[in-house]
């Protein structure tokens, strides 16, 4: 079995298999948490507004913004422009609708009325190195500040790499650069399962945890009357 071959095969399989496995373990463990009755009376007698929360804390306070605005910008560049070169780039597109008819039996323009939108390869490879550019930015700034040097582990930089790697291996495949194309093609597939396995288990997990933590703080304040 060469490399390709396994990448497409068992590879993507035991991939995408500890992925659904592992995020739905994180999560089902997360919700089945006990937390300690407060039996304080509440000041108000709805919490669901906390919910806000969720939108209102994905942006820092003005108090901050000062000091926090350049992580906070190259946050939602590498964010975004990770999930526009993934989500909307044919071949991945097409990958997407051949799992998701392999699952519901139908495709996706059968399901939502409209076809999967997509760029074209140069726009999608723009967004890859404007990711890569944000990347390699925010590592030297958490090399170079004395705080975030101080508090970063294994975790923190195994995250960054598994998450520039399929960007940098999508972008070399791209564009035929440093080997034959079905093998970076192959190391392409291996980088992004490579992140797959890890994401449940590191930090790359808070793209799920990060909505029920702030939802359930924002609740938590509201029923404290605090202002949110």
């Amino acid at each position: 079995m060469d490399l390709l071959t396994f990448a497409r095969g068992p590879g993507l399989q035991w991939a995408v298999t500890i992925f659904v496995i592992g995020v739905l373990w994180k999560l089902v463990g997360v919700i089945l948490l006990r937390a300690k009755p407060d039996l304080s009376e509440p000041r108000n007698p709805s919490t669901w507004k906390g919910l806000r929360l969720i939108i209102t804390r994905s942006w820092p306070r003005k108090e901050f913004l000062r000091s926090t605005a350049f992580t906070e910008v190259l946050g939602y560049t590498f964010h975004i422009g990770f999930l526009v070169a993934l989500l909307f780039y044919l071949p991945h597109i097409l990958f997407f609708e051949d799992v998701f008819k392999g699952v519901l039996g139908v495709n996706f323009q059968q399901v939502f009325g409209v076809q999967w939108p997509y760029f074209s390869g140069g726009v999608i490879n723009f967004f890859g190195a404007v990711t890569v550019a944000a990347l390699i930015a925010v590592l030297i700034h958490r090399i170079v500040s004395p705080v975030k040097r101080l508090i970063s582990n294994f975790d923190d930089y195994f995250s960054w790499f598994v998450t520039i790697a399929p960007v940098v291996t999508g972008m070399l495949a791209y564009g035929h650069v440093g080997a034959p194309y079905q093998t970076l093609i192959a190391v392409h597939l291996l980088s992004m399962e490579l992140l797959l396995v890890w994401f449940p288990f590191g930090k790359l997990m808070h793209a799920f945890t990060v909505f029920l933590s702030r939802g359930t703080e924002g609740m938590q304040f509201e029923r404290k009357g605090a202002s949110l």
